[in-house]
């Protein structure tokens, strides 16, 4: 069994550009946003995917359902696919919030995968939320391909869990661009690969396409006719 997830982050937002916390925010997509959407939709035309679901907010659900058009799918939403929430922090800059709120500043650039706002919620807890959301997925589609529409911090705390990295340094290590395109292959719900991240080649034409699912010089728990 193996299946492939695309998991995408949502084009830029009328937000993006003033740098400001909208974790729980509802905005919509820019007029790029959408733009990148449609290329990324485009960019996926060609494979076969068997379903499409997003995080239930607005620039996601919008995203997804772009990219879903070329496929006649429809968007299913999934309350744990949604953006960490940032509490008293949501439509504040950064800039608001380290003079207003200093030492919860410090404690978040300390470690942001225990430390939540006040009001908001920790990277533990948006993995706690998540993960099982990704695997319940995986699980559906033996064989198959899915789309994920989800959130910057979403994803990135969910693929540190995948791969094992240090959590507490997902945002020094890990980046993701508005519309991203990011391929994880499962052979299972337990193990993992990661074969495409943060691509963003769809912004210009033609994109580059899109790797093939791995068969070679791969470990023994993906494929037991090759070496280690």
């Amino acid at each position: 069994m193996s299946t492939r997830i695309f998991l995408i982050r949502h084009g830029v937002t009328v937000l993006t550009a003033e740098d400001r916390f909208a974790g729980s925010t509802d905005v919509e997509l820019s007029d790029e946003g959408r733009e990148q959407a449609r290329r990324l939709g485009e960019r996926l035309r060609a494979e076969k995917v068997a379903a499409v679901y997003a995080s239930p907010l607005g620039r996601t659900v919008e995203t997804a359902t772009l990219i879903a058009k070329p496929h006649g799918l429809e968007v299913q939403k999934r309350d744990g696919l949604r953006e960490i929430a940032h509490g008293r922090w949501e439509q504040m800059t950064r800039r608001e919030v380290d003079e207003k709120f200093p030492e919860e500043a410090a404690a978040w650039e300390e470690d942001p995968y225990t430390f939540a706002p006040v009001g908001g919620e920790s990277g533990l807890a948006v993995t706690a939320r998540s993960l099982p959301v990704l695997l319940e997925i995986v699980r559906a589609h033996p064989d198959k391909a899915a789309i994920i529409v989800s959130h910057k911090a979403t994803i990135r705390l969910l693929l540190s869990s995948l791969l094992g990295f240090d959590p507490r340094r997902y945002r020094d290590n890990l980046d993701q661009s508005p519309a991203a395109l990011n391929i994880v292959d499962f052979k299972d719900a337990a193990h993992a690969r990661l074969t495409l991240f943060n691509s963003t080649s769809h912004y210009s034409t033609p994109a580059t396409q899109v790797p093939s699912m791995p068969t070679a010089r791969l470990s023994k728990w993906w494929d037991d006719s090759g070496p280690e």
